[in-house]
């Protein structure tokens, strides 16, 4: 906080808490600042000129900064789900006892003004030796912090997860209490995770808990599905999964590229088990779960967009040098590639990811990405101007367009 006085701060206990706590602990910057009042009341938080936010619980905007700031407060569990507590904040909640309600023993620590750090729950000795543990057995109470213990542990991958804590959280499963989770806090936890730098460890961590299973079942089903170990070395369909995730991430995908990376083998789970090892046609089989899936999570449009043009054409792409011109105009027709050339190209990193995320073949040549940027590049440099100026109209125009087009994809791949 800053030792400048601040008038309307005047008298107050007011805290730093969360995760810029803990975040400075560990030398890192924190954009964004958590704080806590205590002893005071939303009336006197009004009368300061503090705008009240908060829809479950008294949260108020500095009327200077538009800092956040909260009353302390105190949860009791009333029903399912992350939804179901009835809170209480007081101007008789200690910091102590809204600290207590937090996640992890790392993100329930707090500053005072003086920059003096509370620590009633040995968060900072648990930071120092990199464990995530939970604060108290009311951390059972509330099903997103499943999510949030795995993406804690997939940003801080260095850190491991108590046993304990991980006990209690199959505990949670088994209860039944996981059902309750919103889709949209699954989508935002799991939007957040697919974007640190090892993204795989996030599903790793629901999956050893046994939420995997509940939250997004179309993955879960991939793990003990074989594959052709001429193909994947790593044989185990979930596990490529995976690997296709991390390589996305290494290949500094975009949101949008790392989901489809995730799913875009989930026809696999669909492939008669007499077939196995082989998985013909799991690119049109892998069509409906990934719907079902962005459906469920109210995934966003250009992810589930992707993803399905991913999930249909990836084997095309693989392929690429092999094809003839027109089975090559057909796949970037089916991508848009004329009107969506940014499409292409995340198509092209997300396939890059799959052919690459395989044991032993991180650093494996993928010419046809470079293949099919050279093809999109020359079908876009066929204009229609110089077939009008030769006097060709209407459907014309446009088959004469279509054959220069598979002329100049026949020229790139000479």
């Amino acid at each position: 906080m800053s030792n400048t006085p601040d008038r309307h701060l005047d008298g107050l206990q007011v805290f730093e808490v969360g995760g810029a706590v803990r975040d400075r602990l560990m030398g890192v910057d924190a954009p964004d600042r958590d704080y806590v009042v205590v002893g005071a009341t939303p009336e006197n938080m009004v009368e300061r000129g503090f705008r009240p936010v908060g829809r479950d619980f008294p949260v108020f905007l500095h009327p200077r900064t538009h800092e956040e700031y909260a009353l302390a407060r105190t949860e009791r569990k009333s029903g399912r789900g992350y939804r179901g507590f009835v809170f209480h904040a007081g101007s008789d909640v200690s910091l102590a006892d809204d600290l207590a309600r937090r996640d992890l023993t790392v993100n329930a620590m707090a500053l005072d003004a003086s920059g003096l750090l509370i620590d009633p729950y040995n968060g900072r000795l648990d930071l120092e030796r990199g464990i995530l543990r939970h604060v108290s057995p009311a951390f059972r109470e509330d099903p997103v912090r499943i999510l949030r213990l795995a993406r804690f542990a997939t940003r801080f991958g260095q850190f491991r997860i108590a046993d304990e804590t991980l006990a209690l959280c199959r505990e949670m499963v088994a209860d039944g209490e996981v059902d309750y989770l919103v889709p949209e806090r699954v989508w935002q936890e799991m939007a957040k995770a697919l974007m640190y730098s090892r993204p795989s460890r996030f599903f790793d961590v629901l999956r050893e808990v046994g939420a995997l299973k509940v939250i997004l079942p179309e993955l879960d089903v991939l793990f003990g599905v074989p594959q052709s170990a001429q193909y994947h070395p790593e044989v185990d369909s979930g596990l490529h999964s995976l690997m296709v995730l991390d390589r996305s991430a290494e290949l500094d995908g975009s949101l949008a590229v790392r989901f489809s990376a995730l799913v875009h083998d989930l026809g696999k789970a669909l492939t008669p088990v007499e077939e196995w090892p082989a998985h013909h046609g799991h690119e049109q089989r892998g069509l409906e779960p990934i719907e079902a899936l962005c459906d469920r999570l109210a995934v966003p449009n250009r992810c589930r967009d992707l993803a399905l043009r991913v999930c249909a054409g990836h084997l095309l792409a693989h392929r690429a040098l092999e094809l003839r011109p027109g089975k090559v105009m057909g796949l970037l027709d089916s991508l848009d590639g004329l009107r969506r050339p940014e499409l292409v190209e995340e198509f092209l990193v997300t396939c890059q990811a799959d052919w690459q995320g395989r044991t032993g073949r991180s650093d494996a040549a993928y010419p046809q990405a470079d293949y099919l940027r050279r093809a999109l590049e020359a079908v876009q440099a066929v204009q229609s101007r110089p077939f009008v100026d030769r006097g060709l109209k209407g459907p014309a125009v446009g088959q004469a367009m279509n054959e220069a087009r598979l002329q100049a994809i026949a020229a790139v791949a000479r």
